[in-house]
Order: C-alpha cells, then structure tokens, then sequence
C-alpha cells in the first residue's frame, strides 16, 4: 500500500467532479495554499466530519545528538498537528475491517496481538 500523492488527489477528484486536473490540481494547491496560511497566522482550522488543523507550542528542551553524543538546546517552536474527527476515525477502522485492526504498512502492522474469535 504505498502513499497518496497530490497528483493522485487530482486525478481522483476530476474523475468525480468532471473539471479538467489542470483546474482540479488549481483547487487543491489553493486548498493546501490557504491551510498553511491561516496555520502560519496561529489560526486553528476545523473541517466538521473530518478533523482540526492546529498549531502546539513545543516547549524549549535539551536534547542529545545522536551521532556525537553532544547534549543541545533545542529553542522552542511551533508544530502544526492534526486532530481526526470521530467520523474520520470511524471510517478508517471501518475501511480496515475492524475496529483496531492493523493496516498493513501502518504502525501498528506487525504487532502481535490475540486472534479474536
């Protein structure tokens, strides 16, 4: 199962909308454009039935270089996360057949856990 690109976003949604890719890849460039945006503003985003863009403060820490060994402060700064909605949530177990269930490739494949039965 590999990753979803832009260019597969385009071809799908033209195939359902109609518009031509060169439109389709317009709104979907604008729609990514308009994300970063208001997240580079501090501005919160929430889609209803699918989830929330938002911004987390991340604290200022000392950290460790892996390579050297060195010991590094790390400033503080802003991380954009995202937050599924229940709906979202529900969807995607539902699509993997059950709830919890691994999709393959997913972080949790590969996990041993006991068959249910």
């Amino acid at each position: 199962m590999g990753n979803v690109t832009k260019k597969n976003l385009v071809e799908v949604i033209s195939g359902k909308t109609g518009l031509t890719q060169v439109d389709t890849k317009i709104i979907v460039e604008s729609l990514l454009e308009t994300v970063s945006k208001f997240l580079s503003e501090g501005r919160n985003i929430e889609i209803r039935g699918f989830g929330r863009f938002k911004i987390k403060t991340k604290k200022s820490r000392i950290a460790r270089n892996p390579r050297t060994g060195e010991t590094v402060q790390v400033e503080k700064g802003l991380k954009p996360v995202f937050e599924a909605s229940k709906e979202l949530k529900k969807k995607v177990n539902t699509a993997a057949g059950t709830p919890g269930s691994a999709i393959p490739g997913s972080a949790s494949a590969g996990k041993t856990t006991s068959p249910v039965y």
